[in-house]
């Protein structure tokens, strides 16, 4: 008797061998999985004190394994998340053969080794998500998840609205087409203009491309939003850390259905851990304040006595010249009997 394997009998058989050490590495927030792989060629990875030499090595545990001579064990921390507002002149890479500046050069030592969702390029800024957590990162970015980017695009040139309307359908541009895409006209100054832009796929320069085929110069890209989060009122060339609670809400399909990770074990909530809000405590007066309380009262209940005593009593209305004179009784004169 063939008895078939089921979707546990293949759970099984798959934690028996092993992740991937690719896979592993970036949901470890070591980098992508193509960068991870790149790193493998360029021999910056061992495992137990030994070169790795291919990206299709099974791993069980991140224990034993070093990137630049740093053990990766050692760096790995639940799934986290911040929010980063980019300044311009900035590129979101980890390395620059030229030596320019990078996003992750600003960022302070305690927030560890993370990767960013998606890039920015060098002169577009605004929002930019960063996480240690690679598969974080890969399902914020697929086009399957559908999360809307949102920006203010300042252009140079005379906007046609009607042509931000026929966007929702597309656009085909050089043989790369762009789904639908929402842009409103915020506000024409003279030569230059305010334009909002909403769009869910994220393509390499999708948005500098869209206004140039418009016919527009794109003079200032800022990204506002990225599905639910916001740049808000974050500094430039800040980072801040998404609380625990707002990014398992928004999040709540990826933690539900995040496939199980040697470099992420699983996690779970913990409400209690949560900021509360305090509860109201009746404040106590000092002595002042209770002699100011109490004659405030007291005026208030003189105010209400004299006010309920001028209502109760009768209003005499009638003035002295409005009453009248009173006559003098006639006299009777006595009768005489005959």
């Amino acid at each position: 008797m063939v008895r078939h394997m089921t979707d546990s009998d293949k759970n099984q058989s798959n934690e028996q061998k092993g992740e991937r050490i690719a896979k592993a590495l970036a949901r470890a927030g070591v980098a992508s999985r193509r960068e991870v792989e790149r790193m493998i060629e360029a021999g910056r990875i061992y495992v137990r004190g030994k070169k790795l030499e291919t990206a299709a090595f099974l791993v069980t545990s991140l224990h034993g394994i070093t990137v630049d001579g740093v053990h990766v064990a050692d760096q790995v921390s639940h799934t986290r998340l911040w929010r980063f507002n980019k300044p311009r002149g900035v590129l979101t890479t980890h390395h620059d053969p030229q030596g320019r500046p990078t996003v992750f050069d600003k960022l302070p030592d305690h927030m560890g080794r993370v990767i960013s969702v998606g890039r920015l390029d060098m002169n577009t800024e605004g929002l930019l998500l960063l996480t240690n957590d690679g598969e974080l990162a890969r399902y914020l970015e697929l086009p399957t998840t559908a999360l809307t980017r949102r920006y203010r695009v300042r252009v140079h040139g005379r906007v046609n609205e009607k042509a931000l309307a026929r966007l929702k359908d597309g656009a085909t541009i050089d043989g790369t087409h762009y789904g639908e895409i929402e842009a409103e006209l915020e506000r024409q100054t003279g030569a230059n203009a305010w334009v909002t832009v909403a769009i869910k796929e994220g393509k390499n320069r999708e948005v500098r491309r869209i206004m140039e085929h418009l016919g527009l110069d794109v003079n200032r890209l800022i990204r506002t939003h990225y599905g639910p989060f916001a740049i808000s009122n974050i500094p430039l060339g800040s980072a801040t850390v998404v609380g625990e609670k707002q990014m398992y809400d928004a999040l709540g399909g990826y933690f539900k259905d995040a496939p199980q990770s040697v470099a992420a074990p699983d996690k779970k909530r913990d409400p209690s851990k949560w900021a509360k809000a305090k509860p109201k405590t009746k404040v106590e007066l000092g002595a002042s304040r209770r002699r100011k309380a109490l004659a405030a009262r007291k005026n208030s209940d003189d105010t209400s006595g004299t006010k309920s005593n001028t209502k109760n009593k009768k209003p005499n209305t009638k003035t002295a010249s409005s009453r009248k004179p009173t006559q003098p009784q006639k006299q009777q004169k006595p009768v005489r009997k005959p």
